[in-house]
C-alpha cells in the first residue's frame, strides 16, 4: 500500500517503521518525529494509540490514512498536564473538574467545547474534542516531549484494537514512522468516555472508569443509548466507538447469551467446519468445536484485559464464525458488552 507522506501530493512506497523501546533516546526520538508531523505507535493504560501532533490538521488526517478509518469519526486528544487542557478547550465545567480530581491520570476521556487551535480533522468537524489524560508513564513521557497527542487505536479501522506492540506491528508496519513497545497494555479495552457539555455526565462508551464509580463522583450519570443499541445510519458522533462496527476479526461473531448450559447445548448443535467458541474460563470442556477463552465468567477486569487478544487469535486458527459467551453488563462488563455488541454487528443471539 503506497503511504502519502507528510505535507506530500505523491504517494510513495512504505516506509521503514522504527521499532523503539522503553530508554531515553527512543521516546525522545519519538517525541522529534511526532514533533516534525510523523506519525508513532504508542502505548497507554487501555490500548495502543496511533499519535500524531494534535494541532497539525495534515498529520492528523495521516491517522486516517494509515488506518482507513472514516473522517467522521473523531479523535480523543491525549495531554500530559492538567494545564494543557485550558489550551484546548474553551471551558472546564464544575463537574468535569470533579472528574479531573477523581480520575485523571487515568482511563477516563471526557468531550468539551473545543478551543480554536483544534483542527477540524481531530473533531471530525464538530465544535466539541475529546481529551484524556493517560496514565501509563511511557505515554506521558512522549507527550512531555513533544505536544498533545491525537490518537486512536493503533490499528488498521474496525479489527481488535492492539494491546501489544507485536500486534501494532502485524497492521502498522511500513505505514507508520515508529512503534514504541511498552509491553502489555493494563485495562485492555479503550478509555471511558463522558460528554460533559450538558446538564450531566453522559457515558457514550464504557471502559474503565465505569458507570457506578462516576456516579459516586457526581451522582446524576447517564448511558447513551449508543452503548448498548446500534446507531441510524447516518448518525453524527462526537466519541470513537459509537457508529461503526468495531473491534471485529475476520470471523463472524456472534454474541449468545444464556446460562452456561444453554450456551453449550447451543454451540453443540451449531457445530460445523471453521466454527468455534470464545468462552468462559472453565466452560469449554464440554463443547465439541474448538474455542478460546477470556477470562472467568466474574472476573471482567481480566475479560477486558484478554479479550482483543482473543479476538484476534480466531483469525490465526482461522475461524469462520465465533459464538461468543455474552458478559454480564456490570462495572467494566458494560465495557466488555459493548465491544463485543460491535465486533458482532449487534448479532445477539437471547437463549434465556
Amino acid at each position: 500500500m503506497p503511504f502519502l507522506k507528510q505535507g506530500s501530493n505523491e504517494s510513495r512506497h512504505l516506509m521503514q517503521t522504527l521499532h523503539l523501546k522503553d530508554r531515553d533516546e527512543d521516546l525522545k526520538l519519538a517525541a522529534d518525529l511526532l514533533k516534525n508531523g510523523e506519525l508513532v505507535a504508542i502505548p497507554t493504560e487501555t490500548v495502543y494509540g496511533l499519535a500524531a501532533d494534535a494541532k497539525n490538521g495534515v498529520a492528523v488526517k495521516n491517522i486516517f490514512k494509515a488506518k482507513g478509518r472514516p473522517a467522521d469519526n473523531p479523535l480523543i486528544v491525549h495531554i500530559a498536564h492538567r494545564d494543557q487542557l485550558n489550551e484546548l478547550v474553551a471551558d472546564v465545567p464544575p463537574m468535569a473538574q470533579t472528574l479531573v480530581r477523581a480520575f485523571w491520570p487515568g482511563p477516563l476521556t471526557m468531550i468539551f467545547k473545543k478551543a480554536s487551535c483544534i483542527p477540524d480533522e481531530v473533531s471530525a468537524g464538530l465544535d466539541t474534542v475529546a481529551v484524556r489524560m493517560p496514565s501509563h508513564p511511557i505515554a506521558r513521557r512522549i507527550i512531555e516531549l513533544s505536544c498533545p497527542l491525537a490518537a486512536p487505536s493503533a490499528n488498521r479501522s474496525g479489527i481488535p484494537s492492539p494491546t501489544e506492540a507485536a500486534r501494532v506491528a502485524e497492521d502498522m508496519d511500513g505505514r507508520i514512522a515508529a512503534v514504541v513497545d511498552g509491553g502489555a497494555c493494563e485495562v485492555g479495552v479503550e478509555s471511558t468516555v463522558v460528554d460533559v457539555t450538558g446538564d450531566c455526565v453522559r457515558v457514550l462508551r464504557p471502559g474503565a472508569v465505569t458507570v457506578e464509580m462516576l456516579t459516586q463522583v457526581v451522582g446524576n450519570v447517564e448511558v447513551d443509548e449508543a452503548v448498548t443499541h446500534e446507531l441510524q445510519a447516518g448518525a453524527t458522533v462526537s466519541s470513537p466507538g459509537m457508529k461503526y462496527k468495531h473491534y471485529a476479526p475476520n470471523a463472524r461473531v456472534v454474541l449468545v447469551k444464556g446460562s452456561p448450559d444453554a450456551y453449550t447445548a447451543y454451540v453443540n448443535e451449531h457445530t460445523a467446519e471453521g466454527v468455534m467458541a470464545l468462552c468462559f474460563d472453565g466452560e469449554g470442556n464440554d463443547l465439541r468445536v474448538p474455542f478460546l477463552t477470556y477470562g472467568t465468567r466474574e472476573d471482567h477486569t481480566a475479560q477486558a484485559q484478554r479479550l482483543f487478544e482473543a479476538l484476534r487469535v480466531l483469525d490465526e486458527q482461522h475461524a469462520t464464525i465465533a459464538y461468543t459467551a455474552c458478559p454480564s453488563p456490570d462495572g467494566i462488563g458494560l465495557a466488555v458488552y459493548n465491544r463485543l455488541l460491535r465486533a458482532a454487528g449487534f448479532e445477539v443471539i437471547e437463549l434465556d
